[in-house]
């Protein structure tokens, strides 16, 4: 009897730097990779995260045997509360993974009914007809693992998130080895990391940036501040350790900087003594020499700690002329304008900056072209399907693929919904499923349309106008208004002049509309839009949302 087919299908990731989630089914069974989110771009007004589409795997009812996390980061992990809302299955991942997913948890109150099982590096568990095996990878965060997974189609490998890191923080590096191990036994399809794949050479070392993150704070007359992302236990191991070096005591400033260390202390992720730590009395009485603030805020996030103090409106910290920030981050897109605000509000207030490429203080977690040839090279696949980037970063690495000796016609640039099927070791395209974003608005999710976007961007853009008439509910008669009320379209003074006009037109309106305003005000009120529209359209040349209301009186 021939095997049962394997489906991989992209639901986020593809396309796009977030959203990481894939599903692999068969037998009428399937597994979840990631379950991440992304940062809404800058069209998305209002929206607070965006989501993958779960239509498919509620399709999918009881199939789902269960979750498995390649590491902590939002993109991979984000979008489990939305998740476990609707599905009941435990989620596995290596133990720091699963403490930030429990932290996240908490907020939702979710974190006791989530079934969450530790994965080990090199263990393996059984979910239906899949054998998944963790292997350990260098990343920007501990405990990432890429994924060896035994389907009746044959053998899956997922790189996780990886650099060949030659001198890792922690010691943990990528198991080339063991991916090479898995390449002899004869790997059906890899989908690896495309983050890097326009970057040639190899990326440098995490721990490369040691020697200039130590000049910058052993020359440093005053306090450091070191903004970073709370998840990069790397980069916050490296600053501790310089801060004890050079006798300087830390205090931890955001929220997410302290659950985080706090988590990784405890899980022995990251070494730092308790006597090293200043809590906000200490800060105020210890010489600026001897501080290092460790703080969140390195994407000029609005309420983050750095974004605070750099408006002076943080409780604790203020800027100081002198203090020397240093931002040791990547730039996620759609942030520029943030942080440039950011940095030009901390050099007014005296601070000394050091942030950008130029700085040479950051350094990618993910592995750029030669790094991804290593990884062809050592698992030979007989496909290749590149994941995790925009659809310029799949392409590069498809070509790349191309160059290492996989066939052209075994690599699939794919699309979040295609679905590809694994059978006699071959694979193809074969059909789509639902998949795209939700916006997730508050406690809303799911229902933020278009319409409603497009209604928030007028309102920023053009501004509003509310017409709101008073009329007898009895005879229909107009016996107040029309009144107009405008915010944001015109400058002050510029309004009176046009707003008499705007009311002697809509009272036309109305007076042509006679005692129907009230029997039919759907259509009164599109001919009051339309008038309006027209009028603004040439009198001001802007398009505000235009509301017309009713008063029953």
């Amino acid at each position: 009897m021939d095997s049962p087919a394997v489906d991989l299908i992209p639901l986020g990731g593809l396309g796009e730097i977030g959203l990481n989630a894939l599903l692999l089914s068969a037998g009428g069974e399937a597994v979840l990779v990631d379950c991440g989110l992304m940062f809404p771009e800058e069209e998305h007004l209002g929206v607070d995260v965006v989501i993958p589409d779960f239509t498919h795997l509620a399709e999918c009812g009881d199939a789902l045997r269960g979750v498995v996390l390649t590491h902590g980061h939002e993109d991979h992990i984000g979008a489990l509360p939305y998740f476990l809302d609707r599905f009941d299955v435990p989620i596995h991942g290596t133990p720091l993974t699963l403490a930030l997913v429990r932290e996240k948890l908490r907020e939702f109150d979710l974190a006791e009914k989530a079934r969450l099982v530790p994965l080990q590096d090199g263990g393996t568990i059984e979910l239906g007809p899949f054998s998944v095996e963790a292997i350990p990878v260098a990343h920007s965060i501990p405990g990432g693992v890429g994924l060896a997974i035994d389907t009746p189609a044959g053998l899956v490998v997922h790189s996780g998130d990886f650099k060949l890191d030659p001198a890792p923080v922690d010691g943990r590096a990528t198991d080339l080895a063991r991916f090479a191990a898995l390449g002899e036994r004869g790997v059906v399809a890899l989908l690896a990391d495309s983050t890097n794949a326009e970057h040639e050479g190899s990326t440098p070392s995490e721990s490369s940036l040691g020697p200039a993150l130590r000049a910058l704070v052993a020359g440093a007359p005053g306090r450091v501040i070191v903004a970073t992302f709370a998840s990069h236990i790397h980069r916050i191991q490296q600053v501790v350790d310089i801060a004890r070096e050079t006798k300087r005591r830390v205090h931890l400033a955001g929220r997410s900087m302290v659950s985080v260390v706090g988590i990784a202390s405890q899980l022995g992720a990251l070494r730092l003594p308790s006597s090293l730590l200043a809590d906000a009395g200490e800060l105020r009485a210890l010489p600026p020499e001897k501080v290092l603030i460790l703080t969140t805020g390195s994407q000029g996030e609005p309420l983050a700690a750095l974004s605070r103090m750099a408006v002076n409106d943080h409780k604790q910290i203020a800027i100081l002329p002198g203090d020397r920030v240093v931002i040791s981050a990547r730039v996620i897109p759609g942030h520029e304008k943030a942080i440039a605000r950011t940095v030009n509000h901390l050099f007014q207030r005296g601070a000394d900056v050091y942030y950008g490429r130029e700085a040479g203080i950051h350094v990618s977690g993910h592995g750029s072209r030669e790094e991804l040839r290593a990884l062809l090279r050592a698992v030979r696949p007989r496909h290749f399907v590149p994941i995790h980037g925009e659809y310029r970063h799949l392409a590069r690495h498809a070509r790349l693929a191309a160059e290492a000796g996989v066939e052209p016609a075994r690599i699939i640039v794919a699309e979040n919904g295609d679905r590809i099927r694994l059978a006699g070791g071959e694979a193809a395209r074969a059909g789509r499923v639902a998949a795209g974003r939700v916006l997730v608005d508050g406690k809303a999710h799911g229902d933020i349309h278009d319409a409603v976007l497009k209604d928030r961007r007028r309102l920023a853009q053009d501004g509003i106008i509310l017409v709101i008439v008073g009329v007898n509910r009895q005879t229909g008669e107009v016996v107040s208004g029309p009144d107009i009320v405008s915010r944001g379209v015109a400058f002050a003074g510029e309004e009176e002049a046009w707003l008499d006009e705007a009311r002697a037109l809509v009272a036309d309106v109305l007076a042509q509309s006679g005692a129907e305003v009230l029997t039919e005000w759907g259509e009164v009120q599109i001919k009051v839009r339309k008038a309006l529209r027209k009028f603004l359209d040439r009198r001001l040349e802007r398009r505000p949302l235009i509301l017309p209301t009713v008063i029953e009186i």
